[in-house]
């Protein structure tokens, strides 16, 4: 028999569950906030390939401090390091663009016009650049993998996990925002990335995104 005044067994029990049910709530939500913050904090992994440049072999790397200049008059002996092809026009099977950003000690390093495209000999490659904004046009006549490698080998501007240029050590880069693990030179180029590559001391705030011109 009841006391007077007693909660039921059922209305207790209901109680219980009630507060089950909100302690697993509150958990979940601690568990998402927990989860944006740390992936807001943590470095991301891109997509890249296993190849990777034979920097020793490259003709001419640029060793001195920025500004770097567009190599172009070694061109040529580079090609074949970096599976690149001399062309006579612009490739239109793929055809994209992505923008560059370097920075050195927090200064930023222009990246110069005609990379990849030598003017005397009158041919260009499948990546290169047309002026100093920072884009880089991959126009290729097949479907294939370029690499941000690839297009620092052309520049005669060396790219590692750990190196830019003669600078090594304290090497960071991003992608749209995000910053990244591994090594840059095997970063796959794709459609309207903003990439930063920065050596010592990294600009703030790191561009996340590039309006593109119109057509590009």
């Amino acid at each position: 028999m009841r006391s007077k005044g007693a909660p039921s067994p059922d209305s207790s029990n209901r109680r219980k569950l009630l507060l089950a049910g909100a302690l697993v709530a509150v958990l979940a939500i601690v568990g998402i906030v927990l989860g944006v913050v740390l992936s807001r904090g943590s470095s991301s992994a891109a997509a890249t390939t296993a190849s990777t440049i034979p920097w020793a072999g490259i003709p001419g790397l640029q060793t001195g401090p920025p500004p770097w200049d567009n190599s172009s008059a070694v061109l040529v002996d580079r090609l074949k390091l970096l599976h690149l092809d001399a062309l006579g026009q612009e490739g239109t099977v793929l055809h994209i663009h992505q923008h560059l950003d370097v920075y050195v000690n927090g200064k930023k390093v222009t990246v110069p016009a005609l990379i990849g495209i030598d003017t005397s000999g009158q041919f260009l490659t499948q990546v290169h650049t047309h002026d100093t904004t920072g884009i880089v046009h991959v126009e290729s006549p097949s479907k294939r993998t370029f690499t941000l490698g690839e297009f620092f080998g052309e520049w005669g501007v060396k790219l590692t996990g750990n190196c830019l240029g003669r600078y090594c050590g304290s090497l960071q880069w991003w992608v749209n925002g995000k910053k990244m693990t591994g090594n840059a030179d095997q970063l796959v180029l794709k459609a309207h990335q903003e990439i930063v590559v920065a050596a010592g001391k990294p600009p703030f705030p790191v561009p996340s995104s590039y309006k593109f011109p119109a057509g590009l």
